[in-house]
């Protein structure tokens, strides 16, 4: 019984990141959830205290779903340690972050209202430096070039770069994405930072 009631919550925070992305977090109703997620009206809410709980573990959620997968994550362990490998690893956490377009929608949604609800906005905070720490000790145990604040500064040029492919698709052909991420990599992580 428990994994079936998992399964459900997990649908229903599944359907939130939809309705975040498409209605916005004034539309993300425990109703809207529901409808969402094909169930009987008052499922959301059997599940989840509040609103404030719906959006944090929507978030959270994203974030799971963005995760490489272990084939990703064991062809990264054998790559080489140069700045070609880096510009493919950027390019596919470009191309990974993008095709879960909802999902990143839902996070800059939830970032957002974040700015109105000090509750998630302490849980995001929480949640968004946890990820650029992980981010950095990976980077410092992958022999990748480059240091902690090289990581930064891509983190914040390659997410802004996501944001322009999700919501203005047309400002940037696909070939001078390519050409962006690899021009980042090149003039963050300088010749003097390669092994």
């Amino acid at each position: 019984m428990v994994r079936r009631n998992d399964q459900r919550r997990a649908a229903l925070v599944d359907a939130a990141i939809e309705v975040l992305a498409r209605e916005g977090a004034r539309g993300m109703t425990f109703r809207a959830v529901d409808t969402e997620a094909g169930v009987p009206v008052g499922t959301a809410s059997n599940y989840f205290a509040s609103r404030d709980d719906l959006f944090t573990q929507a978030g959270a959620r994203v974030y799971e779903r963005l995760r490489p997968d272990e084939a990703t994550v064991a062809r990264h362990r054998t790559a080489a340690r140069d700045r070609e490998t880096y510009v493919e690893l950027m390019r596919e956490l470009v191309g990974r972050v993008s095709s879960f377009r909802t999902g990143y929608l839902a996070l800059l949604e939830l970032r957002l209202e974040a700015t109105r609800r000090p509750a998630l906005r302490k849980v995001l905070t929480e949640r968004v430096r946890a990820d650029v720490d992980a981010n950095i000790a990976h980077h410092e145990e992958s022999g990748l070039p480059g240091d902690a604040m090289a990581v930064k500064l891509l983190i914040l040029a390659l997410n802004w770069l996501i944001v322009e492919q999700l919501t203005l698709p047309d400002v940037f052909t696909e070939a001078e994405r390519e050409r962006l991420v690899t021009a980042a990599v090149e003039r963050i992580v300088t010749a003097e930072d390669t092994p």
